[in-house]
Parts: structure tokens; sequence; C-alpha cells
């Protein structure tokens, strides 16, 4: 199996992210046997270059002279990696043994399946999923995005109850393993997307063009998440509430843009009220500045909704749901994937 590996790369972005590195890339380094492991750096400060030229010169760097953002710093990484396969992983992932395997396998013996990932459990909090991806996502209608394992802000134990492979609407990026060829034919991650939800962008695109995403939760890491911002930065914020504006302009069809667009600015606005109820000025900013945003740059975006559109062969790809998720949790309290 291992010498089979050699068709998997490895790629792992890293922002100052040296202390996350020390801990974590030796895990990867030691279970990854068989693959090659190649760190991309984004114009790091923080000495992070330095310590893998010294500690792990066996390694491929590739070392950026400024920060691309997580999008368009993998598409430039990428470009220099001749494989098969990639695996863009997180430099906050840990990596148990065994955790590759079961993804290669999944992949090489199904050719309709463009990206799958594994189930992603919480690195502080190890018997609970992720937030970022637990075991596979989705999109609700008005494309608000959930996991198996965690439903807006409620992260489920993993009891074992998400462990069949299922088809799902997107993959996490914080340890996504795609086919090469699909990657470059979708157009790779959108660089001007800078970082969140990019990986949703790209998925769906996947979907609707006819390939296939799973989660294959026989292959577990474990992942800290909020690595390089933290989950009240407004910065995060800022970032996750313009591309979802973004991915539902470039990807929804006619048909059910513009009364999503609406209903999701005006539960937008909710959502900054909220942010001001909870003392919260700076992330409520931002996300009135990303509705502002969204509107000056979305032309931009027109010929690549065109392009998508053109390609779409599934309207509605498994995993785009027909529910609205606030009114499930907050109507309805239904908690969990399994209740929706």
């Amino acid at each position: 199996m291992n010498h089979e590996l050699n068709k998997v790369s490895v790629v792992i972005l890293n922002y100052n992210g040296l202390k996350l590195m020390q801990k974590y890339l030796p895990t990867v380094i030691e279970n990854s046997r068989g693959a090659e492991v190649i760190v991309a750096d984004n114009g790091s400060t923080d000495g992070s270059v330095e310590w893998l030229r010294n500690e792990h010169p066996e390694l491929r760097l590739i070392a950026f002279e400024k920060n691309f953002g997580f999008a368009e710093g993998y598409n430039q990484a990428l470009k220099l990696v001749d494989n098969e396969y990639y695996i863009l992983l997180n430099s906050d992932v840990r990596t148990p043994e065994g955790w590759l395997q079961p993804l290669f396998v999944y992949m090489e013996t199904h050719s309709e399946c463009a990206a799958c990932q594994p189930k992603i459990r919480a690195e502080l909090e190890p018997e609970k999923f992720e937030y970022a991806g637990a075991a596979g996502g989705f999109l609700d209608i008005y494309g608000y995005p959930l996991c198996r394992g965690r439903v807006m802000s409620n992260v489920e134990v993993d009891n074992g109850q998400y462990d069949s492979i299922k088809e799902i609407f997107w993959a996490t990026g914080a340890c996504l393993f795609i086919r090469s060829k699909a990657y470059w034919d979708a157009g790779g991650l959108d660089g001007r997307f800078f970082a969140h939800q990019e990986e949703i962008d790209l998925c769906w695109r996947l979907k609707a063009r006819g390939a296939s995403i799973v989660c294959v939760p026989q292959s577990v890491v474990y992942h800290v998440g909020g690595g390089s911002l933290g989950y009240e930065s407004p910065f995060k914020t800022h970032l996750n509430f313009r591309n979802n504006a973004l991915l539902l302009y470039k990807n929804l069809t006619p048909d059910r843009y513009w009364w999503t667009y609406l209903f999701r600015l005006l539960l937008d606005w909710v959502a900054a009220l909220q942010m001001l109820v909870q003392r919260k000025p700076q992330n409520a900013w931002a996300v009135i500045k990303a509705q502002i945003q969204f509107l000056k740059m979305h032309n931009q975006f027109t010929p690549d909704r065109k392009l998508n559109l053109a390609l779409t062969k599934h309207k509605k790809p498994v995993g785009l749901l027909n529910f609205w998720l606030i009114w499930q949790v907050y109507i309805n309290k239904k908690q969990k994937y399994s209740d929706l």
C-alpha cells in the first residue's frame, strides 16, 4: 500500500503557524509514509521557514514572499505539484496512524468521486466532532452550511452515529483529498475569496458538473480550528458573510437566486442586529461591510457565474437541501443532523 501512496501529495499551507507546525507536523510526516509531504509557506514572519529548513530539510518547501490567502496560496502552491492526488491539509490538524489509507483506497476504487474528506474530530475536545467539517458538509435552501455532526453552533459527540460513507455537498478545506485533474478542471479555489467557504464554492462547481464528493469516516483526523483567525474575529465574520453571498451568486441557478439573495440579505441584517445586542459591534459592522463589498465586487464574478451555469448538469446536486436550517433549529428545536 505505502508504495502506491506516492500518487498522493499532502500539501500544508502555513501562515505564521510555527507553533502549530512544531506540534502537528511530526505526526503528519510519521503517519503519511509513502506520500509526499510538502509545506507551502504564505509569507510567514514568525520564523516558520527557517525552522522548516533547519528541522525538516527532507521536506519539500515552497516559500512565497507574501501572503496570498488560503485560496490563492493553494492555487499557487499546487501549480508546482505534479501528482495524481492532492490533500489540502491545515497546519493545525493531527493525523493518527492509518488516516490516509481509507481515503486513498476509496478514491482509487471510485472513479466518479472527485474529492473526499475524513471524519474530523476536535483536537481540544476529541470526543466531539469539529465545527469545520465534522462528518461532511451540506447547504440548506438559503446557503447556510451545516455538517453531519454540527448544526449551527451545536456540535455533537461522536458515538459512531455517522460512520457510514455518505455522499455530501462539500468537503472541508481542513483536510480535502481531491484528484488533481478535478481540481484544475473546475478552476481550483477562487483566490478572490481569500479564505473561508472557498472549498464550498469549489465543491459546488464539482457537484453541479456531475462529480460526487463523499465523507469516508473510517479515516479520522483531529483539527484544532481557528488556527489563523479566531472564531470571534471580525475579519473572519466579514469573510464568511461576504463569501457566502459570492458563492450563491456564482453557483445558484436563476430560478432560485434572486429570492434567495433578498431573503439572505434580510437575515444578514438580523444577524448584525443580534451581534449588536450581544455587544459585538465590530462583528456587526463586519456583516454590513461584507454586504457592501459584495455589491461592489459581484460584477467581476458574472463571467464565472455564466460559465458555471453553462457547465451545470445538476441544478440541485445531492447535499443541497430543501429546508431552512434556522427554522429547523430555532422553531422546530432540532439540534442534530440526524433529526433534520
